[in-house]
């Protein structure tokens, strides 16, 4: 069967998988607010499929909750098992695995006769973008070029909010539909980039480090050649990156089977740590509430109707867009640099949205505005109008910095023997931070009001702390060289290089054809001294 080799094509079809979890996303935000999902699965008085009422209440708010993080749950626990799909079937039949349990929940989700058939195909759905968004990042990771690995694995974040995007369009479509289909017609369709998915991974190779780690020489070889060099296998950059492959696999990894105890062994706990709170905070920046919720939010900015649905469509084109610069740069901007700016900014709007509700908006009449309790909190005239400029800065601020970043980063933290799990375990914290917001946001907007963006403030404040002093800088590092960071005996015992003393590599060897022709070894443009000794060897003078 033919193969590509051409990495852009590579993610691109790959990075569907993320594109699922935007599906979800906006299949959820743009549905939870109209009147045949409101009046179909309705807990209220007049009981569920009450389609002639005008004002259905809808599912309770801890019952929504537990709806939108059904879904979650699935993630988590499909991030979890990904550990060992991915190393029993390689990262490519892992990713097949997930497209085919997304159109199995797909299935169940579109034909929900009540709350609970509904919840079960949202945990199926769930197992599907667990092992997508565990394992695409670690596909990618090991088959692209140091020099572009940032940007093609924050195409899969790309991939999410054009999923996020194009699904709540077709979702304000539907609304207009009479009847359950308003909700089932979405909900089918989002089996579409499933398949989509699970037939374009049949012409994608196989990560060549996996194929290492389990003995297929030749095949990694031939991976790296078609990948990166047209098929020449003596290419001197395929050379090079097989030698790092080798000295790995052969002299440090043993090709042992390798188990989840090694993850909290002191040499690997700091890494551990590093890229589960990535994941975790990328949470708790309010994201994922804005996109889920943000029907609501501008419910109490006292828009109504459709104008609800359009002001929301405009977050998601702002999310799409803002996420291009950093694929274009952030491997020249580095992962520090954006996981401290975007913490920064998105603090000032949380603030800035906390104080101007707490100054100028009331509570809502009992009961919540249209019947639904989370719309707790009402404002009008100018501050309405903040508050939905605020949110729109805030997701700006997210799309070109902890969006594409917080999925490039774990992956370039972990050696080859553990990568696999690693990444899984990582991944599992977002989507177990996910559940709990998920749940916790609609009764937190009925109990505290304008104080939840206080809360998802202070949490800004402490990931710019905690990632000024724990995260060290991997951008234009190959996964072998960051290996080095962390073990350098000049730093802390177990940490490594400093963090704050890291800087971004720019690498030639990849990109300069002078530098191929003359041998010269790849090198930095701009590298701090500590990390000189550890990561750029010295480069010999040319004759």
């Amino acid at each position: 069967m033919y193969t590509t080799g051409n990495i852009y094509i590579i993610t691109a079809i790959a990075v569907i998988g993320g594109g699922l979890f935007g599906f979800d996303i906006s299949s959820m935000s743009a549905i939870i607010s109209t009147q045949p999902y409101l009046c179909y699965f309705n807990q209220g008085p007049d009981g569920p499929g009450f389609n002639n009422a005008k004002n259905c209440s809808g599912p309770k708010s801890n019952t929504q909750g537990g709806i939108t993080a059904s879904m979650a749950g699935g993630s988590w626990l499909g991030a979890i098992i990904s550990g060992y799909l991915t190393d029993k079937l390689g990262r490519n039949k892992a990713i097949r695995v997930g497209a085919l349990c997304w159109c199995v929940g797909s299935i169940l989700v579109c034909a929900s006769q009540d709350i609970g058939m509904l919840i079960v195909g949202r945990i199926i759905n769930g197992l599907a973008v667990g092992i997508c968004s565990a394992q695409v990042p670690v596909y990618i990771a090991e088959l692209a070029p140091p020099s572009k690995r940032g940007r093609l694995i924050g195409a899969q974040q790309w991939a999410i909010t054009w999923g996020i995007m194009i699904m709540f369009y077709i979702c304000y479509g539907c609304s207009y539909i009479h009847g359950t289909a308003a909700f089932r017609v979405p909900w089918g369709l989002q089996m579409i980039p499933a398949i989509l998915l699970f037939f374009g991974l049949l012409i994608l190779p196989e990560s060549p480090r996996w194929l290492a780690k389990n003995n297929r020489w030749q095949e990694a070889l031939a991976t790296l050649a078609l990948v990166h060099s047209h098929g020449d296998e003596n290419d001197l950059f395929v050379q090079r990156e097989m030698k790092e492959i080798r000295d790995e696999v052969e002299f440090y990894e043993k090709n042992d089977d390798v188990t989840w105890k090694e993850l909290i062994k002191p040499g690997m706990l700091n890494r551990v740590h590093i890229g589960v709170f990535t994941q975790i905070w990328s949470q708790l920046t309010g994201m994922n509430v804005m996109m889920y919720y943000i029907t609501y939010v501008f419910a109490m900015a006292s828009l109504k109707g459709n104008n609800v649905l359009l002001s929301s469509s405009i977050q998601y084109v702002i999310n799409v867009i803002m996420t291009i610069p950093a694929l274009i740069w952030m491997d020249r901007w580095g992962r520090r640099p954006m996981f401290l700016v975007g913490a920064a900014l998105m603090m000032v709007w949380l603030f800035i949205n906390a104080g101007v509700m707490a100054t100028y908006g009331h509570a809502a009449p009992a009961g919540g505005l249209n019947g639904i309790a989370a719309e707790s909190w009402v404002l009008s005239g100018k501050p309405a109008k903040v508050i939905i400029a605020m949110s729109y800065l805030f997701v700006a601020s997210f799309a070109p910095t902890w969006g594409p970043a917080s999925w490039a980063y774990p992956p370039e933290l972990f050696p080859l023997r553990v990568r696999g799990k690693a990444v899984a375990l990582c991944t599992s914290a977002n989507w177990a931070f996910n559940f709990a917001l998920g749940y916790f946001v609609p009764p937190a907007f009925q109990n505290i009001q304008w104080k939840v963006y206080i809360l998802f403030g202070v949490f800004c404040a402490a990931m710019f702390i905690h990632v000024f002093f724990m995260f060290p800088e991997t951008a234009g590092k190959s996964l072998e060289e960051v290996e080095a960071m962390f073990t350098d005996p000049k730093g802390p015992k177990y940490m490594g290089t400093r963090p704050w003393r890291t800087s971004v590599v720019h690498r030639t060897l990849d990109l300069d054809p002078e530098a191929k022709k003359f041998n010269i070894p790849e090198h930095s443009e701009r590298v701090s001294d500590e990390e000189k000794a550890v990561v750029a060897p010295a480069v010999p003078t040319a004759a």
